[in-house]
């Protein structure tokens, strides 16, 4: 039989587990380091940010943030058209490579060209590959090596850093 003390020694353990493993990920994450190099054609501070994106998109944008799963309508969106970035409006995805992953998130097996980059994520302690817009920075989602041919990539993107621009639309 367990006492309270068990189960208050047993917390204890956990708590100091989670403390370090969120030391560890704010360590690793390059958005709170402010150690991004890079520099892109669209710059802006974060209270200019703040103001043309709604709190979530820049919490995924501007803090490499995740959507839930299943929460954007992207997901389901089989309409013929393009997926750009919603910080600065530059074309990333063709609907002509999307498709159902399955995971609740709306995922494409190519980008278009020059569209994205990618940086290493060590967040939580696990390696993953970045994807960010190539010409503001902001964070996409990531790319795994088990998509459908023909690249056999699924670049797993949060739709809430995503707009999309039916086609025919201007």
């Amino acid at each position: 039989m367990y006492s309270r003390r068990d189960f208050s020694k047993l917390g204890l353990t956990f708590a100091g587990a989670f403390a370090g493993f969120k030391a560890v990920s704010a360590l690793t994450r390059p958005s709170e380091a402010g150690t991004t190099p890079e520099k892109f054609e669209v710059t802006r501070t974060e209270e200019e940010w703040k103001k043309i994106l709604n709190p979530e998109q820049f919490r995924v944008l501007r803090k490499q943030g995740t959507e839930r799963p299943g929460s954007s309508p992207l997901d389901a969106n089989e309409a013929a058209g393009t997926y750009v970035c919603a910080g600065c409006a530059l074309a990333l995805y063709s609907s002509d490579t999307k498709f159902h992953s399955g995971t609740g998130w709306p995922s494409f097996w190519q980008p278009l060209e020059n569209a994205v980059a990618t940086s290493e994520d060590s967040m939580y302690a696990m390696m993953r590959t970045e994807v960010h817009c190539r010409r503001c920075g902001g964070h996409l989602g990531h790319v795994f090596n088990d998509g459908p041919k023909p690249t056999g990539l699924r670049y797993c993107m949060n739709g809430v850093a995503l707009k999309f621009v039916p086609k025919g639309a201007a």
